[in-house]
């Protein structure tokens, strides 16, 4: 009865999608609670993601959740990795290992396991399990295949008895079961994330997903392009054209995340955002996204800098900002959608930009721009009224004052 009532519990927290902090504490406490003394509980996974190749937390009897860990892919070789008992565990195969902490180290010790032992632990259990999305793509190195592995550690002496290891394997299964509920949404949000954005990610999780579900909201435009990148595209190798266009939209990208704004495509050599301006008043809003457009030309102009030191070419970063009423959401054919916004106000952005060779400027703003901008005026200047492409009326332009 007392197994049932953890796989009761645990076939749950995986069908409510609980935390994996919770899923992980949970199924300790229970341990713990029907005669197996667990001291210290291990989980990581890796994951698919353009940052983060791996994730971890510890758990510990007196305190609970002890810490939290994240590891970039370049982190994929460091110390830390390659020092792990489960690495061995994962390159071979080992589904299950169990160490006795009370026996004379080796005169090699995993690092973990001098840790253990200085903290009074006696056994250490540990399992992986491979989830098999993805088939293995080098078995020197982790990566390719998802899995997740977890280790008990005891402190009884004379570590688990017999009982409490097989009570422990019975209900690892379905403790990793639940984890991987949780962890495979993790995966799921995280690549929709980096492909989508994340509002736009968390509304299709969220079940928007339906051609023409759209609605309709105002945001300030942020509508970028490389000037004099087709030229640099003929003449760099594909390789080096690649690594310059991601350190561009680079310089583009982290402004406008960090001030919350919403990166919904990348347009060949440019991109559209969008700064919601249901998130804040208007005036900040626009703020945001000025503050956010002088940084990225700030970025673009240290980037120049640096490759120029190189003998390197670099195109310069063309910024329109423009607010209005668009459509947001689902658009597109039945088998395939896309997120984005659609309406009047994106197609002026986008002939706004076009503008800013002509007129000799890297930032260009509307008129409708600069008059939300109200704590932003005294930084701006006309530049004279001009007609946009299929717009009838001329409209007065701003830029930066010098």
């Amino acid at each position: 009865m007392k197994l049932t009532a953890v796989t009761d519990w645990l076939a749950d927290a995986g069908l409510r999608n609980l935390s994996l902090d919770e899923i992980v504490d949970g199924f300790v406490r229970r341990l713990n609670e029907i005669g197996v003394p667990v001291a210290r509980a291990f989980v990581g996974m890796n994951t698919l993601h353009p940052m983060v190749r791996m994730r971890s937390l510890i758990w510990e009897r007196a305190t609970g959740l002890r810490a939290r860990y994240e590891f970039q892919h370049v982190e994929v070789d460091a110390p830390i990795i390659l020092q792990s008992p489960f690495l061995p565990m994962i390159r071979h195969g080992i589904a299950e290992r169990r160490y006795d902490l009370t026996s004379p180290p080796p005169e090699q010790e995993v690092p973990v396991f001098d840790e253990l032992r200085a903290a009074g632990m006696t056994e250490w259990l540990a399992r992986v399990f491979q989830f098999g999305e993805l088939a293995p793509a080098d078995p020197e190195r982790v990566v390719g295949e998802l899995f997740l592995v977890c280790s008990l550690t005891t402190d009884r002496p004379g570590g688990y008895s017999d009982a409490q290891v097989e009570t422990i394997r019975s209900l690892l299964p379905v403790f990793a079961l639940a984890a991987k509920a949780q962890t495979m949404r993790t995966v799921y949000q995280g690549l929709l994330s980096a492909y989508l954005g994340q509002d736009p990610a968390t509304r299709v999780l969220a079940g928007t997903v339906q051609r023409g579900e759209v609605q309709g909201v105002e945001a300030v435009l942020f509508f970028t392009d490389l000037r004099g990148f087709t030229a640099l595209a003929d003449t760099l190798p594909g390789r080096d054209l690649i690594v310059l266009l991601d350190d561009c939209f680079d310089c583009m990208v982290r402004p406008v995340a960090a001030r919350g704004g919403e990166v919904l495509k990348f347009l060949g050599d440019g991109l559209l955002a969008i700064f919601r301006i249901e998130d804040r008043p208007r005036a900040e809003t626009c703020a945001m996204a000025l503050a956010a457009a002088k940084e990225a030309l700030a970025l673009m102009a240290s980037l120049a800098e640096t490759r120029r030191a190189r003998s390197l070419p670099t195109p310069d970063l063309d910024i329109a900002l423009h607010i209005g009423q668009v459509s947001y959401g689902n658009v597109g054919a039945d088998a395939r959608l896309d997120f984005t916004v659609i309406g009047p106000a994106v197609n002026e952005a986008s002939r706004l930009e076009r503008l800013c060779d002509t007129l000799g400027r890297h930032l260009v703003l509307s008129q409708s721009f600069a008059r939300a901008a109200e704590a932003s005026r005294h930084e701006l200047v006309s530049l004279g009224r001009h007609r946009l492409r299929g717009v009838r009326e001329e409209t007065e332009l701003f830029g930066l004052a010098s």
